[in-house]
């Protein structure tokens, strides 16, 4: 591959420093679909009991990053001779009940996300005192050992920032607008912190309605308007980075669109030259891990990370790695 700058190294000293959030990437019903077929081809590579394993995510409706994150999920669910069961909800005190509700089933391993940790608190504690295994994933790194998960599995945010901020310098912007999609996501927030931390420029933050692709449009291209010397914008989500690209050209800006995870319009956007880089944490990775490493402790009492994160990212995808990842992107699995 051409290119792949990661920043794991530097990540591992700082690993305990951030929340994660997660974002959008690519999905949908084909995804969907092709994930149901794998699934059903499927055969267990292991003669372990068939455990239960819950997913509970912070995730709305129609937020196709966590289509790749349940796949990877799925696919590793499938090898382990895993009951898998995915729910989710973008408020946190229902992704809580969720949670509530994995637990008096009495599943085997839950997988849960944080990205509004002190909602999530007192139903991890109730997994935890009910004897159930839990592996945090994608948004939460920092609380994850506080909470007695045995590891967390994500891209730590704020190293991620870190990462755009020195891209942007090396490609000589000026000042960047940040684009915050979900109000309360303390990822988010630590992904624009970091950026702020490393990036020689100036750095603005714009808060959109990120359930409404118009409105965000909207919000995007009246500041592009008004500030003309706002040279780079980036997005947190992949599909924002579309509707960027749109508000540029509707305010007549040159400013370079960048963007958080990966999906088939971003590679096809970075390899038109439409956008400018993108940072990818590998959902899929997050969610088969999550899977691997709860079977791997209730098989064999393993347990990854040494009390750090596994990380997942961040990685620097530019024009050059774009055709490379075009195909897994297409399929569902980037």
């Amino acid at each position: 591959m051409a290119r792949f700058r990661t920043w794991v190294g530097i990540a591992v000293a700082g690993a305990l420093c951030a929340s994660l959030a997660g974002c959008s990437s690519t999905g949908g019903k084909r995804a969907e679909d092709a994930r149901k077929a794998a699934a059903a081809q499927g055969r267990a590579a292991v003669d372990t009991p068939r455990w239960t394993f819950a997913m509970i995510t912070h995730s709305g409706d129609g937020d196709t990053f966590w289509d790749i994150v349940q796949s990877g999920a799925e696919q590793a669910a499938v090898k382990d001779n895993i009951n898998f069961l995915y729910s989710h909800d973008d408020e946190a005190q229902q992704q809580a009940q969720l949670v509530d509700a994995a637990v008096d089933k009495k599943v085997d391993g839950i997988i849960v996300t944080l990205a509004k940790p002190d909602a999530m608190k007192a139903a991890v504690a109730r997994a935890r005192e009910a004897g159930i295994p839990v592996v945090t994933v994608n948004s939460g790194s920092a609380e994850s050992k506080d909470f007695g998960a045995l590891t967390h599995i994500g891209q730590d945010e704020t190293i991620a920032g870190e990462a755009v901020g020195e891209e942007l310098n090396e490609r000589g912007r000026k000042k960047v607008l940040c684009v915050l999609h979900e109000q309360g996501n303390v990822g988010h927030e630590q992904r624009c912190d970091g950026l702020a931390e490393t990036f020689d420029g100036t750095v603005a933050r714009l808060y959109v309605n990120g359930t409404s692709m118009p409105d965000v449009q909207s919000a995007l291209e009246a500041r592009l308007q008004s500030d003309r010397t706002v040279d780079a914008v980036v997005t947190l989500g992949a599909p924002y980075a579309d509707t960027a690209v749109k508000a540029r050209e509707g305010a007549g800006s040159d400013a370079e669109i960048d963007t958080f995870d990966l999906n088939a319009k971003v590679a096809a956007g970075l390899k038109d030259g439409t956008l400018g880089f993108a940072v990818d944490q590998q959902p899929y990775l997050q969610g088969y891990q999550a899977v691997d490493l709860l079977w791997l402790y209730r098989y064999n009492a393993d347990v990854l990370g040494g009390g750090r994160p596994v990380l997942t990212g961040p990685q620097i995808i530019t024009k050059a790695d774009a055709a490379a990842l075009e195909e897994y992107t297409k399929r569902g699995t980037r």
